[in-house]
């Protein structure tokens, strides 16, 4: 078994460009899961490999509460859901979902999680065309195009710009049926533009490792393709390695917390970090805290500190 912990939460994603470029749909939720999910995918995994996603932790983890129902619902469409991956130079064209199988332990707050087989080559091969992304901005973004966009851009990540026209974009995020028989969806640009690029620019922007920004452009009066431009920028929390221990990252993600919280004192810091309790307080109020469960309008590290029984007296 492979546990599903808060304790990864800057390491890196890396994912076959077919699956960054498929056609597929996924809600915020869904993609929650996936990206968790592939953070814990290795080479040396075992046909059958199950993994283990504990629900209280990813909802720690990614700051947003998902009930019963939504993950019920996430991992039924994650079942059924299909990635389309086409293969011109050898003429083929694979229909495939993410998961074998999901399993929920009741009374556990644990789902357990097995991929498709004929998936594990396009999440596992790290030799050739791959993309890789942080998995802290991935759950920073609420917005699903967001979410795509971002993906789509760190397949780029090393060049100035990317271009895409307005037909494939659709159709990766989509939004379009390629074939036409389902209707399009933001047909009017200026709608594509609010809904779904400004949005996925702004939280982008605002929450990793990259710098958009985009332009339409014309072919004779029409808008045909939109191009990205991409920049680094330095994140706010630094990627781990895949090879660090799960203890050390889960000390590193703590002294995030703190730092944010404006916990600096250091017999303090040693304190908190030198006791698994402290540390499971600190993660649960600050989920607490990013799910309005905790109002602190201004000293939030003062009432961790008051909670916790902290305080100096």
């Amino acid at each position: 078994m492979v546990s599903l912990t808060p304790l990864l939460t800057a390491l890196e994603i890396r994912q076959h460009n077919a699956i960054t470029t498929a056609r597929y749909e996924m809600t915020a939720c869904e993609m929650d899961i996936v990206f968790y999910l592939l953070s814990l995918l290795k080479k040396e995994d075992n046909v059958g490999t199950f993994y283990r996603v504990k629900v209280t932790e990813l909802q720690q983890l990614t700051g947003r509460q998902w009930n019963y129902q939504q993950f019920f619902d996430a991992t039924s469409a994650l079942r059924s859901r299909e990635y389309i991956i086409k293969n011109e130079k050898e003429r083929r064209t694979l229909q495939v979902g993410l998961l074998a199988s999901a399993e929920y332990l009741h009374g556990q707050g644990v789902i357990e999680l097995e991929i498709s087989e004929k998936m594990r080559p396009y999440l596992i091969d790290l030799k050739r065309n791959f993309t890789s992304f942080r998995l802290q901005a991935a759950f920073n973004l609420s917005s699903k195009y967001a979410k795509r966009v971002y993906q789509l851009a760190s397949q780029w990540k090393d060049k100035p710009s990317v271009t895409y026209s307005l037909h494939d974009f659709k159709v990766m995020l989509n939004l379009k049926d390629p074939d036409g028989k389902e209707p399009e969806q933001y047909s009017k640009v200026s709608m594509l533009q609010r809904k779904v690029l400004d949005v996925a620019v702004q939280q982008i922007n605002q929450h990793t490792d990259l710098k958009l920004r985009y332009e339409l452009l014309k072919k004779g009066r029409a808008f045909e393709s939109v191009r990205f431009f991409i920049q680094a920028q330095v994140p706010q929390q630094l990627p781990l390695p895949f090879e660090q221990p799960l203890n050390e990252a889960r000390e590193e993600k703590a002294r995030l917390h703190l730092k944010e919280l404006d916990i600096k004192d250091p017999e303090l810091v040693v304190r908190i970090l030198g006791n698994a309790e402290l540390v499971n307080d600190l993660f649960g109020f600050v989920f607490k805290l990013k799910t309005g469960k905790i109002k602190a309008a201004t000293n939030a590290g003062g009432l961790f500190l008051k909670t916790a029984g902290l305080l100096k007296k």
